[in-house]
This record gives structure tokens, sequence and C-alpha cells, in this order.
């Protein structure tokens, strides 16, 4: 089995927000595949969906945890699941990231994503795969707490809805293909995209 973890807040207040795109990304592969969230595993800490598929079951997650305490949601899954580190991928924001922009590395720092640091931390390795998304830092003079909790301006909205697709065609790369093919494919810049 092999778990998606989009990490991201839960309630209604955070929907839409940069901090939640990891939520949309998951979202958008169970549409595709006929999963629907429950709350079984709230005893974990999250809703999860399954997607059955006939060579490798994958679980998808919604950490409840907040933010900034993904990783006992996360890491309570795999204990559970047996899942091996390896096989689990967290897909979250990036505010170092250009808007759209998709990094996909193995392992690797937090770069200042408490979702990322608590992930680490409760697994006990930063040597876990995971797919950033990039929402962009904004006015460096904002507040980026205020930030990435707010929603997506109005021409912002079609790059991150290209780029939610794009990272769900990533993660379901990783669990058909691997990571180096995943990380092959769309870690490169959109041709659009200017350095």
């Amino acid at each position: 089995m092999k778990l998606v973890a989009g990490l991201g807040n839960p309630g209604s207040e955070y929907t839409g927000t940069r901090h939640n795109v990891g939520y949309e990304v998951v979202d958008v592969i169970a549409k595709r595949h006929g999963a629907a969230f429950d709350f079984a595993d709230m005893n974990r800490d999250a809703a999860t969906a399954k997607w059955r598929r006939p060579d490798e079951p994958v679980l998808l997650a919604k950490p409840l945890t907040f933010m900034n305490l993904s990783g006992y949601a996360v890491a309570g899954l795999a204990r559970f699941y047996k899942i091996e580190v390896p096989d689990l991928i967290v897909v979250t924001d990036d505010v170092n990231l250009p808007l759209g922009r998709l990094r996909a590395r193995a392992s690797g720092s937090e770069g200042g994503h408490n979702g990322l640091r608590s992930v680490a931390e409760v697994l006990g390795t930063t040597d876990y795969p995971r797919l950033r998304v990039g929402v962009g830092r904004g006015d460096n003079r904002r507040d980026l707490a205020d930030h990435v909790l707010a929603r997506f301006e109005s021409d912002e909205q079609p790059g991150i809805e290209a780029a939610i697709t794009r990272a769900a065609d990533a993660v379901e790369t990783w669990i058909s293909q691997g990571l180096a093919p995943m990380m092959n494919i769309f870690n490169r810049a959109e041709e659009k995209e200017t350095p």
C-alpha cells in the first residue's frame, strides 16, 4: 500500500487557502478514481479515502491535526497500515516556489515549512518523498502566516488550478512509475514560466 498525504488545515474557513493546496491535490486524485473521503481514521487524526488499484491500493489522506502537527497523522497512518517511508509521499504548498511551480524530492530540509518539519520530527527522518506546489511569496511586507492562510487572488486562480491538476498527475506518476520519473517529468519548469 502507498500513502499520499496532502497537508492542509481542516475547516471551511481554510478552504481555498494557499496552505490547503495539499488537500486540493488529494481531492483531485480521489475524484478521478471514485474514492470518497471518510472519517474512519479519526483515531489517527485524518480523513482518508482508499483508491483501490488492481496492483496496489493507495491511501489518500488529509491530516486533521492542523498544519503544524501534520506529522502525527502521517506517521500514525504509516504505522497503522504498515507503510514504509519510501511508500509515502507528502504534498504541500511552498511559498519559496513561484506560483504553480512543482518540486519533487526524495528528501531534504523542511525549508521553513512547519508541516514538513512536523512530519520529519515524528517520522524521525527527513528522507521521505515530498511534492511541493508553489504558491508564491507575495508581498514581502505582508506577514507570511497571513499570506499562506489567504485565498488566491482571481488572477492567480487559473495558474493554481493548473498546478493542482499537474500535481495530481505527478502523484499518479509516482504511484505507477516511481519517484525518479516523477522528478524528471514534473520538476521542469513549464515553458511559459520565466526564470
